[in-house]
């Protein structure tokens, strides 16, 4: 089997698959998917909480735990900020997601719950902390850092990029600024850094195809919470029509139960 690692290849990206449950995990993983990815946002839903530091490192250890159990494929979690401010909470964090057979994590530069940028120097000594946790650990274990400034509206381009150079050096694996302001900046950010950069395929980016993001160099697309969050328009869809004027025909376009039963079946 490819490792973790050997996919991050950059311009031949390959698809992480956010999913959120044991079910979504056996679907991608039938489907076709590498690799898979927890999604904060996505189980955070699952609990009936909105995104942003509502779930805690136990409970996303646990719900990363039940993905492990029923795939042998890579997984990486998504573990927002480390779940603590302090340099030693991240690298804690990354020696408790290798115990339970992570490939990886992915750690943001933003504070909970406001979503502030940390400081610039704090930010890299939380990923350099993380990165020499990942590399005293027997196993090898893919440490992707996070500038999400740009898309909380923190922080510019600009910045973004001094901080993943920043945390390149660090020692971070794969690097990760979501929802850049266009393609050229990923191109830019690609272009700029050795190692492999993953984009988010949310929002705009959902227009651009493979061999788009192939091109600008990006060596891995994960999806966030937009998978989920395409199953939730599917059941506001269907609620709608029923409690408004009584309409069941978007039931109509549902997967059989046994083509269900078939991808959950192993």
């Amino acid at each position: 089997m490819t490792s973790f690692r050997e996919h991050h290849v950059k311009g031949q990206p390959f698809v992480l698959a956010n999913i959120w449950d044991r079910g979504s995990a056996l679907m991608m993983e039938g489907l076709g998917a590498k690799a898979l990815a927890t999604s904060s946002a996505a189980h955070a839903f699952t609990l009936g909480r909105p995104d942003g530091g509502t779930v805690t490192r136990n409970e996303a250890l646990a719900h990363a735990a039940e993905i492990l159990s029923v795939t042998n494929l890579p997984v990486q979690g998504d573990f927002e900020n480390g779940f603590g401010d302090d340099p030693e909470t991240c690298a804690e964090t990354v020696r408790l997601a290798a115990e339970i057979g992570l490939a990886g994590i992915c750690i943001e530069d933003m504070m909970f719950p406001s979503v502030d940028a940390y400081d610039f120097d704090l930010a890299v000594e939380r990923i350099r902390a993380a990165a020499s946790a990942a590399r005293a650990l027997p196993q090898d274990f893919v440490l992707t850092a996070r500038a999400d400034g740009v898309m909380t509206n923190r922080y510019d381009t600009d910045e973004a990029l001094r901080r993943l150079l920043a945390f390149e050096a660090a020692g971070a694996d794969c690097l990760y600024a979501p929802v850049l302001p266009d393609m050229a900046a990923v191109a830019r950010i690609c272009a700029a850094v050795k190692a492999p950069v993953n984009v988010l395929v949310a929002g705009p980016y959902a227009k651009n195809t493979l061999a788009e993001f192939a091109a600008a160099g990006v060596a891995r697309l994960s999806l966030g919470s937009s998978l989920a969050r395409v199953t939730h328009a599917a059941i506001r869809d269907a609620a709608n029509g029923m409690f408004g004027a009584g309409d069941f025909t978007t039931l109509s376009s549902a997967m059989s139960g046994d083509a269900v039963d078939k991808l959950l079946t192993r």
